[in-house]
This record gives C-alpha cells, sequence and structure tokens, in this order.
C-alpha cells in the first residue's frame, strides 16, 4: 500500500521535475539558440524552455528543503533575467510556510491539478480493444507522433497548433522517455509518452484525434505503458490532470489515487529585489 505522505510526494515531484529537466535539455539540443536551460536552488528543479512554454516554471517549491525569501530571490531573479515570469507549481505538503511566503510576495494562484498515482503491477480490468496497436515509435517517426498529439487536441485548443506541434517534437526527442503511438487497423489515431526515473514512471501527454474516440485507443496506450514501466522496474506510476475533469476520472477508473492537488502560482510582476 503507497500512503499520500511526504514521501510518495517527494517521489513524484522528483519525477515529474526530471521529466521536465530531460525537456529542457532536449530543446537545448535540438535548438541550442534557445537559450533553454535548467538549475536547482534548495532543492527546486527550476525550467526555462522560452517565456511563453508552459514547462518554464518549478517544481518541488519547499519539497526537500525549506525554501526562504533569499531562496526565491534567486529563483525569482533566474525567470526575469530571462524575461519569463516566474511560476512556481506546489504540492500542498510543502506547508503552510510556504504558500504564506508566496503570498507576501505577491503571487496569485493561477492553476490547478490533481496529481494521481497507482502501483504498476495493479492489473487493469477492461479488455484491451483488439484493433488497436500500441508501439513505441523511433527517431524517424517523431514528427508523426507529433502530428497525431497535436490533432488529438485541434478540437479544443486549435489555436495552439503550432506550439503543440513544437512541444510534441521535443517530448519526442527527449532522454528518458518513450513516445507511444495507438493505431486503429493501422492508422494512428492516438499518443502518449512515458517518462521513467528511480524507479516511476510518469504518464502524460495523451491525445485521441477527434474521430478515432470512444474505441479503447486511451486505454491500450494505459495499458502498453503500465507494462512497459514494469518491464523496466518500475513499481510506481503517475499522472496529472484538471480537478474534476475526464481525464481525471479516467485515471480513477483505472485505479489511480488523488495524491494531492497542487496549486501554482504566478508572480508577473518584476519584484524588486532591493526593497526587501
Amino acid at each position: 500500500m503507497m500512503y499520500a505522505d511526504l514521501a510518495l510526494a517527494q517521489r513524484l515531484e522528483r519525477l515529474e521535475g526530471t521529466a521536465c529537466a530531460r525537456f529542457v535539455e532536449a530543446r537545448a539540443r535540438l535548438s541550442p539558440a534557445s537559450g533553454a536551460c535548467w538549475t536547482t536552488v534548495a532543492g527546486t528543479y527550476a525550467m526555462f524552455d522560452t517565456p511563453e512554454s508552459p514547462i518554464t516554471q518549478t517544481f518541488g517549491l519547499g519539497m526537500f528543503e525549506p525554501v526562504t525569501p533569499q531562496d526565491l530571490d534567486v529563483l525569482e531573479q533566474y525567470f526575469w533575467q530571462k524575461g519569463a515570469p516566474v511560476n512556481h507549481e506546489v504540492s500542498p505538503l510543502a506547508g503552510v510556510e510556504t504558500f504564506a511566503l508566496l503570498v507576501d510576495r505577491g503571487y496569485k494562484p493561477i492553476d490547478l491539478t490533481s496529481v494521481m498515482y497507482r502501483s504498476v503491477d495493479e492489473p487493469l480490468t477492461t479488455p484491451v480493444n483488439p484493433a488497436v496497436r500500441v508501439r513505441v515509435v523511433e527517431a524517424d517517426e517523431y514528427d508523426l507522433w507529433a502530428k497525431t498529439n497535436a490533432d488529438g487536441w485541434i478540437g479544443e485548443h486549435s489555436e495552439f497548433n503550432d506550439l503543440l506541434l513544437d512541444l510534441g517534437r521535443v517530448i519526442a526527442a527527449k532522454k528518458g522517455t518513450g513516445p507511444f503511438l495507438a493505431e486503429l487497423d493501422g492508422v494512428p489515431v492516438a499518443a502518449g509518452s512515458l517518462s521513467i526515473s528511480d524507479g516511476a514512471a510518469l504518464l502524460a501527454g495523451a491525445s485521441t484525434v477527434p474521430e478515432a474516440r470512444r474505441q479503447g485507443a486511451q486505454f491500450a496506450l494505459l495499458d502498453a505503458r503500465l507494462r512497459f514501466a514494469a518491464e523496466h522496474g518500475c513499481d510506481l506510476a503517475m499522472m496529472c490532470a484538471a480537478p474534476g475533469s475526464s481525464s481525471q476520472r479516467n485515471a480513477e477508473r483505472n485505479g489511480f489515487r488523488i495524491a494531492y492537488t497542487r496549486v501554482k502560482w504566478s508572480q508577473r510582476l518584476a519584484p524588486n529585489i532591493e526593497s526587501r
């Protein structure tokens, strides 16, 4: 039995932080001029992809060491010197003191995320549609994976098509990951990613093209990624979703439990460090 305690939260936060660090490293390899980089401050992973990227933020704030005003000074300067807003996605297990410090410095909450987990070896009970085949794509199909993934979001996020394609290509190329493609009768219809670190697996980036939904592609992707994780020595799987969303419900139907709800805090105005 895995309990939603501090030890589990530290594993989950480090897993996602590591996955994002690998994303930033892949961006730097693919686009050296982007300036993509990451650093660690007081146990917190700080990522810079581009100023507009959802990857540009921190993970693990207050989870591994108590965060101080001086730590936040360093983190804020790291982002502002790159022309980026300062965003921290923070677990409630970081403590009230961490949240109070952010409020005192003018941060505002802008997003909520359900962080979910399950053991990898817990069996799934729903049968996989035999017409759906799932495989890990090779480097020469990264563009196909990115397009399939982006097409799965187009119905809801068409204005972000170029951004989704760009993010997808980097996700597929990052180390420690598996870009999984689901095909229905030989046609690519869904995509999802898997990142593995220290015996834990992060399942993310899953989408299905509108015309192929409700035919079992997402369940097949889930089953294949969990099997892959088990084969590679993982005991823990992680997923994130918007609270109360269909993605959260689907995850809970398949054995995921909510560990905690994470809050994303943002500071959009440059801090006056000298006044503190």
